[in-house]
């Protein structure tokens, strides 16, 4: 598995292979592509204990010109302002570098992407210290892995075409009251 390089993904751009909406070439890196963070943030109500089986309940709101600040032990659910698609590569999210400096991890387990995903990209958002975060940065960085064999099964779960922060949507899964994936 290989990782595209800057001008690799620019020929895939223009070849249909990846969309990136809106595409800045300055956001262009050697091996990947920065994503910048959209104004809306969800967390969850903290008075009730998450539960698999339930639809939890969120708390959205924007953030303000003057920032807003993370505190530690909060789990904040923000979005990629961009929407990306591709069906021939696997995408994968990390955390900048400067940003990851700043005690910001961008996901937990969610760093991976499916070949077929459409839409922004869901940040699972964790801070070790207050830090103030504004809409609009750079947060992440987009890398794109190469297949081996061609991808016969395609993304078209639940978080498709998402445009806003999407809290989990296991419950979906629960089907009177028994784990029933798929």
């Amino acid at each position: 598995m290989a990782i595209l390089t800057a001008d690799e993904i620019s020929k895939n751009i223009q070849q249909g292979n990846i969309e990136i909406k809106p595409f800045r070439s300055g956001q262009l890196n050697p091996n990947s592509y920065n994503l910048t963070l959209g104004k809306t943030l969800m967390t969850y109500d903290p008075a009730q204990p998450l539960d698999l089986k339930v639809e939890p309940a969120v708390y959205e709101f924007e953030i303000p010109p003057e920032g807003y600040v993370l505190k530690p032990n909060t789990l904040y659910l923000g979005s990629t302002n961009e929407s990306t698609y591709t069906a021939k590569f696997a995408p994968f999210i990390e955390g900048r570098s400067s940003i990851g400096r700043m005690g910001i991890c961008v996901h937990i387990t969610a760093g991976f992407g499916d070949v077929g995903f459409n839409g922004t990209w869901t940040l699972e958002i964790t801070v070790v210290h207050p830090v103030r975060i504004y809409a609009n940065v750079e947060i992440c960085q987009l890398a794109f892995h190469t297949l081996q064999g061609d991808p016969v099964v395609r993304y078209v779960g639940k978080y498709n075409n998402q445009i806003k922060p999407r809290p989990s949507n296991i419950w979906r899964e629960f089907k009177n009251g028994k784990y029933q994936p798929r």
